[in-house]
């Protein structure tokens, strides 16, 4: 594992960018750290799986909206979200071209995918990558998320290739899933890890609402 700040990832981009679609790697986002890897590489997918030890569908950071629109069902209100982003959303899609990532990756019952654009410099990577890159929290299911360099799972830690570090996120929260996939938004703001409480808040909004446009502000 080798750990790569903001200004060594610069200085290192060349040799970096030809890594990364062939690694497993921790990164930063705008909410908390995220482990990822080349959601079009199914091997890959599949031993990020193994280390965070999960079988639920997983997130994608888009390389670019345009990446978005060309793969996902876009509705009129899922446009609206879309110009939200950079932000600390997952937007829950209506997949229309199934090899936009590997199968491995998506919700395949349902045809749906969740797609991210955090504002944080890593984006420029998935950009500059061309490539979509797989988004989940940094830790084994169940346990508590990666907010420093601090409190990584050693078990991840001798799992992954690199670790992008860019700080304490302790103040961080997961990003907001809006799901646009059915005839209902349904809005989920998941947990921060010092959050008091015990159940994520979700809610469900009919199309078209008015409070869906003020959340949209």
């Amino acid at each position: 594992m080798k750990i790569v700040n903001f200004d060594e990832y610069n200085l290192n981009k060349k040799t970096l960018l030809a890594n990364i679609p062939k690694s497993v790697f921790i990164y930063p986002t705008d909410t908390i750290y995220g482990i990822g890897c080349n959601a079009l590489d199914e091997k890959l997918v599949a031993r990020l799986r193994k280390i965070k030890n999960t079988e639920k569908p997983l997130s994608v950071i888009a390389p670019t909206k345009e990446w978005i629109s060309n793969n996902c069902v876009i509705t009129e209100e899922a446009e609206g979200w879309l110009k939200k982003l950079p932000g600390p959303y997952t937007l829950i899609l209506k997949l229309k071209n199934p090899k936009a990532v590997a199968k491995n990756v998506y919700n395949n019952s349902e045809m749906t995918l969740g797609v991210r654009m955090p504002d944080n410099w890593f984006l420029e990577v998935a950009k500059s990558a061309r490539i979509p890159i797989i988004t989940t929290s940094a830790n084994i299911s169940g346990e508590n998320f990666m907010t420093s360099i601090d409190d990584l799972d050693q078990k991840i830690s001798g799992s992954v290739d690199y670790v992008f570090y860019d700080g304490d996120k302790k103040k961080g929260t997961p990003s907001t899933i809006i799901n646009l996939a059915g005839a209902e938004i349904i809005i989920q703001k998941r947990l921060g890890p010092n959050s008091k409480s015990k159940k994520n808040a979700s809610k469900k909004l009919k199309f078209p609402s008015k409070e869906i446009d003020s959340l949209k502000r």
